[in-house]
């Protein structure tokens, strides 16, 4: 019996070379601002999406989010949450950062 039939990983996928994913401008990227209010106690929260930037970046934005709109947040699955009904002042503070945000929902 030979030794070595079974491969635990694809040869072939390994030696591709690494891709990364497509970076789009900032006016290219669908954000997204909304308040939500299930599941938060009945507490409105702002709800940013789309924004695609890594941790650090999400971090120093949401800072000065919060700093501006004096309240708190965080980051959340990619997403920026700030306590409170903050849409008004978020879509402003984004478009002034290069964004072209759009209100959704209610």
């Amino acid at each position: 019996m030979s030794k070595g039939g079974w491969h635990e990983f694809d040869d072939s996928s390994m030696s591709r070379p690494y891709k990364p994913k497509t970076v789009l401008a900032k006016r290219e990227l669908n954000v997204r601002v909304h308040r939500l209010r299930g599941g938060k106690g009945g507490k409105t929260v702002t709800v940013i999406k789309g924004l695609q930037l890594h941790d650090s970046e999400a971090k120093t934005l949401l800072k000065r989010f919060k700093a501006d709109c004096g309240t708190g947040g965080t980051v959340k699955d990619g997403c920026l949450e700030l306590q409170g009904d903050h849409v008004d002042a978020l879509l402003d503070l984004l478009k002034q950062e290069g964004y072209r945000p759009k209100q959704s929902g209610g």
